[in-house]
C-alpha cells in the first residue's frame, strides 16, 4: 500500500507494508532492557482470593496487571513535564505522529572518563539539512542494546551544546537508542534535556525525547519519513513504538 506524505510543499511517498519497527518492547524478564535501578517490569494475572485471571489457571480470559516505568523498561516519548514542577502530559502535548526524519549514525567521543556526543559529530551528519526529526544510533550498534542493564554504568550522552544545536536547527523530536540523552549522574542538571525543550526561555511544548530506540545495521543512514506511535498516557512519558518508513525514490 502506497501513501503520499506531504511536508511543506513537497510530496513523498512511503510503502505502508514495509515498516521499520525501531522500538524496545517490554517484558516481564529480568533481561528486559532497563535503567535507573530498579527492578524488572512486571506482567502478572490479577487475583481475586483464589481465582487468577489466566485461561491456563481455568479462567476463561487472560486478565493481567502490567508494572513498569516508561523511562527504565523500554521504548519511551517524553514531554517538557519530565523536568518541570507543573503537570505536562505527553499525551495532551504530542499532536502530529508523522515527521520527516534523518537517520545518523554517531561514535560518541572520550571526553575525561564519559562518552559524549558533540555538537561538531552533529554538525557532520546533519549537515545543512533541516527535518522534524533526528533518529542517533551510536556505536558500537549491537542487539545487546535491547537487553542492557545501563544502571552505574555511565552510558554515552549528549552534550549541552548538542542539544542547542538541534533546538536551533528546529529539531522538535529527537530519538536516541541510549538511556537518556543526559549523563547519568549530574546532579539533577540534566543540561541537555533543559537546552533541547528551552526551558531557560520559550519552553517548546510540541517537543519531544524518544530514548531506548534500537536501529539495525541494516537500516541505512538518511531520510525517512517517522511515525511515532504512543499509548495515551496522561503522563509525562509513555511507552512508544517510533516506526521508520523507506522514501520511494
Amino acid at each position: 500500500m502506497i501513501a503520499t506524505i506531504q511536508y511543506k510543499s513537497k510530496k513523498f511517498q512511503i510503502d505502508l507494508t514495509e515498516p521499520i519497527d525501531i522500538s524496545i518492547p517490554i517484558r516481564a524478564s529480568k533481561d528486559n532492557v532497563n535503567a535507573w535501578y530498579i527492578e524488572e517490569p512486571k506482567i502478572e494475572p490479577a487475583t481475586d482470593k483464589e481465582w487468577v485471571a489466566s485461561v491456563k489457571e481455568g479462567a476463561c480470559v487472560n486478565f493481567n496487571n502490567i508494572t513498569f516505568n516508561p523511562h527504565a523498561h523500554g521504548t519511551h516519548t517524553e514531554c517538557v513535564g519530565h523536568i518541570t514542577k507543573e503537570v505536562h502530559s505527553i499525551n495532551k502535548n504530542l499532536k502530529q505522529f508523522f515527521f520527516l526524519a534523518e537517520v545518523i549514525t554517531v561514535a560518541p567521543e572520550k571526553l575525561n572518563d564519559d562518552f559524549v556526543i558533540s555538537k561538531k559529530q552533529l554538525q557532520f551528519a546533519i549537515g545543512n539539512k533541516k527535518r522534524d526529526a533526528i533518529v542517533i544510533r551510536t556505536l558500537p550498534n549491537t542487539t545487546e542494546k535491547m537487553s542492557r542493564q545501563y544502571s552505574n554504568t555511565n552510558p554515552p550522552y549528549l552534550l549541552e551544546e548538542a542539544a542547542i544545536y538541534l533546538r536551533q536547527k528546529g529539531v522538535k523530536h529527537l530519538l536516541i537508542d541510549l538511556p537518556s540523552i543526559d549523563k547519568e549522574k549530574d546532579e539533577c542538571l540534566l543540561l541537555a534535556h533543559n537546552a533541547f525543550w528551552n526551558t531557560k526561555g520559550i519552553t517548546r511544548m510540541d517537543a519531544t525525547i524518544t530514548e531506548f530506540i534500537y536501529v539495525p545495521n541494516k537500516v541505512a543512514d538518511g531520510m525517512y519519513v517517522l511515525n511515532i506511535q504512543i499509548a495515551p498516557f496522561e503522563n509525562d512519558a509513555t511507552p512508544s513504538k517510533p516506526i521508520l518508513y523507506k522514501i520511494i525514490e
